[in-house]
């Protein structure tokens, strides 16, 4: 086989001219016709002993409809003069000459001759019909694997590299995808394949972006550039340009049409995904704006209140010491250290928070046994408990939990805080304690009002309140956060007998290690 001739530039195969693969063609569909007539001579001697004649007329139409089949009109229009032509010089008197001595064979040539042309040109039209149904399902399957993927894409630089994997594959030419910036810029992206642009393409493309219409090749504008540029237009206006270049070369015009539908699902797809970003972008920044409302919101309360006591009982004290009894200086005081603990718990929370959400939070694990956290607890909220009756009902035989005690005790004291603040004063708090084969659970309930419907999912968010408006809504964020950073999970539900529970489950993780007890 004679190999590819080179273009002696870059050693790569010189593309054959339009009008020489045309040639080429034309020179195998005469060729096949010729070796089909030639077959059908052979078989119609072999049978000329034996059959009449119109017998032989019907190899001579097989034959035909041989050729038009496989190679369209114009072969088996030469197959069917040729077939003429053979049977006449070779079956029909006198032999092997063109002479026709009976006027009854050239009726017989006519009607071969028509019905040989008739069963090419309806064979020509199955074949076109064929071919058109053919094309039409490969578009469609193309059109839906296009847009079963698109629709799963989420991202423009992701739906373009889709497209240009998809039309790469479907039209055998090297496709490309230039996206606009805010500006209105093109510009290629890393994310997505190189489009091989040459110099005064990136130009040529931006015009075709700018006018909304086709450049480059084949078109009005730059028709003597290497690649064709179609704009990405969707309904708010264009979002890109799709590339064609390289080899084979820009498509036919017939491909072209084929072209432009896919352009207008690639287009489309592109915006849903601006559109889906900037409507991200708008949330993320409405969801910032909110919880720094929030936040001031909440923040500048816990702080006036607190400050506000504070200034006003050291003036107090400062302007009327002297008359004060002991027991009102007493008490005066004792708001000053109770609201500057109240501070301190608001700025420790907002410290634990931060280090929450930005992933700073480390944990110091070690095997703890559950009820001495919880004595801690208990210890530190002595005074905000006063008055009150908690129940704890704790097994002395629960397993050690691997977990940061000191992050654990944190999560209890929110708890019961959280209580205190949503109950009426007085009423009865319980704390139960209980261990499963992989995890070991708390859970702490109230007798108050409980929780309102739906707000079982929302408890848990920053800066969230209940019923009650006191405190930033951070302690049971706080709470989610830790025990989330332990494995664990938390969650709260009403009771039936009324009040609300908060259950947290920490897991074991493999047997704790062996307690030596002293005698």
């Amino acid at each position: 086989m004679a190999a590819d001739p080179v273009d002696g530039t870059d050693g790569r195969p010189a593309r054959r001219r339009p009008w020489a693969v045309a040639r080429h063609g034309a020179l195998r569909a005469a060729g096949w016709a010729v070796l089909t007539t030639a077959a059908a001579t052979a078989l119609a001697w072999a049978m000329f002993p034996w059959f009449d004649l119109a017998d032989l007329v019907m190899v001579y139409l097989l034959g035909v409809l041989l050729v038009a089949v496989r190679r369209g009109r114009a072969p088996s229009l030469l197959a069917a003069v040729l077939g003429v032509a053979s049977f006449n010089f070779f079956f029909v008197p006198p032999y092997y000459t063109f002479a026709v001595a009976d006027a009854r064979h050239a009726v017989t040539f006519l009607v071969m001759l028509a019905v040989a042309v008739a069963i090419g040109g309806l064979t020509e039209q199955m074949r076109a019909h064929t071919e058109a149904a053919r094309q039409r399902e490969r578009q469609t399957a193309a059109l839906y694997a296009l847009s079963r993927d698109l629709a799963s894409t989420r991202g423009a630089d992701a739906i373009a590299a889709v497209a240009v994997r998809h039309l790469g594959e479907l039209f055998q030419s090297r496709i490309g995808i230039l996206l606009a910036d805010a500006a209105g810029r093109l510009g290629a992206r890393p994310s997505l394949p190189d489009p091989g642009l040459l110099e005064g393409d990136l130009a040529c493309a931006q015009k075709a972006y700018d006018d909304r219409r086709p450049t480059g090749s084949g078109t009005a504008v730059d028709r003597r550039r290497a690649a064709l540029f179609l704009p990405l237009t969707a309904s708010r206006g264009p979002v890109g340009v799709l590339c064609v270049a390289g080899d084979p070369g820009p498509p036919a015009a017939e491909q072209r049409r084929e072209l432009e539908m896919f352009v207008n699902q690639v287009a489309l797809a592109i915006e849903r995904a601006q559109l889906a970003e900037e409507a991200e972008d708008t949330r993320v920044r409405m969801e910032t704006e909110r919880l720094r409302s929030t936040l001031l919101s909440s923040v500048s309360h816990d702080l006036r209140t607190p400050l506000a006591t504070i200034t006003g009982a050291v003036g107090t004290v400062l302007e009327q010491g002297d008359r004060l009894d002991s027991g009102t200086r007493r008490e005066l005081l004792e708001s000053v250290r109770d609201e500057a603990e109240r501070l301190g718990r608001l700025v420790q929370n907002l410290l634990q928070m931060t280090r929450i959400e930005s992933g700073a939070l480390q944990l110091k694990k070690d095997w703890h046994a559950i009820e001495e956290v919880i004595g801690a607890a208990l210890a530190r909220l002595e005074k905000r408990l006063a008055g009150r009756r908690v129940h704890t009902r704790v097994p002395p035989n629960l397993p050690l939990a691997p977990m940061d005690d000191v992050l654990i005790e944190q999560v209890v004291v929110n708890l019961l805080d959280n209580a205190v603040k949503h109950t009426p004063p007085g009423s009865p708090i319980s704390i139960l304690a209980a261990a499963s084969d992989d995890a070991i659970s708390v859970e702490i309930s109230d007798r108050g009002p409980g929780l309102r419907d739906g707000e079982e999912d929302r408890i848990f968010e920053k800066f969230h309140r209940g019923s009650s408006a006191d405190g930033a809504g951070l302690g049971l964020a706080i709470c989610e956060g830790i025990v989330r950073a332990h494995g664990g999970r938390i969650w709260a539900h009403t009771l039936p007998e009324g009040g609300a529970a908060f259950i947290f489950r920490l897991p074991l993780g493999g047997a704790p290690p062996a307690v030596v007890r002293d005698e």
